[in-house]
């Protein structure tokens, strides 16, 4: 016998014994040295997919009061009611508009929600209703619009008599509304009102007040999906 066909093979083992370490699969080998490393990689993993299933969607809130029935007129003139809005969740604001003092900021912040529910796909409305009824006329409201690029397809400027307008601010909102008022020695005037988007629902329950700020935005953006979907929950 050759001293070649004699000698023993050296890939050879004993059966059941375990494989060189080598030869055991890429992530054993991994966990094996550095354990620590991919346990925190592991629990990360696990997080990111299951926070989805664990998040908590606070509820809608709750109805306040409701809006009263309203006749008034939108910036191309057309009749605006309540009705109007059945079947809407929507965001309403208070200005005027030759206001110098805090309605640019309400707008603003009602043009950057505005932005939000296009780019996320939110099917809500906004309506601005004007505390100056008086020079806020369609055409003014239109013109205002078109300024401040607001979609009035999806976005009413809405006006009418001064005592419906009281009655719907003052009376249905629990808003103020003072009458005008001259600022030092200029032509000027300003009229003191509230500064709050209100949120209401497809029935015109009011679900709450929110301020123009940063937090407030965010806050009223997350809550009108919020009654977006009991809605949808509820097949409307």
């Amino acid at each position: 016998m050759s001293a070649e066909a004699s000698a023993p093979d050296a890939s050879a083992r004993p059966l059941g014994a375990p494989p060189p370490i080598e030869e055991r699969n890429w992530f054993l080998r991994l966990f094996m040295r550095q354990p620590y490393i991919v346990a925190f990689f592991i629990g990360i993993t696990l997080i990111t997919v299951m926070r989805p299933l664990t998040r908590h969607v606070p509820d809608a809130p709750a109805v306040m009061f409701q809006v009263p029935d309203f006749k008034l007129v939108d910036q191309d003139g057309k009749p605006f009611s309540l009705e109007s809005m059945r079947g809407e969740v929507w965001v309403a604001g208070f200005i005027f508009t030759s206001c110098p003092s805090v309605c640019p900021k309400i707008s603003r912040s009602m043009v950057e929600l505005q932005e939000k529910f296009a780019t996320f796909d939110i099917d809500a409305r906004m309506v601005t209703f004007s505390v100056d009824p008086e020079t806020d006329t369609p055409e003014v409201l239109s013109r205002y619009a078109s300024t401040i690029g607001a979609d009035t397809s999806r976005w009413s400027f809405v006006t009418g008599d001064r005592a419906a307008m009281e009655e719907l601010v003052v009376g249905g909102f629990k808003l103020a509304m003072d009458e005008p008022k001259p600022v030092g020695e200029t032509s000027m005037y300003d009229i003191a009102h509230s500064t709050k988007l209100a949120l209401i629902d497809a029935d015109g329950g009011i679900r709450g007040f929110y301020s123009t700020d940063e937090l407030g935005l965010d806050e009223i953006y997350h809550r009108t999906q919020h009654v977006l979907r009991d809605l949808r929950r509820a097949g409307r």
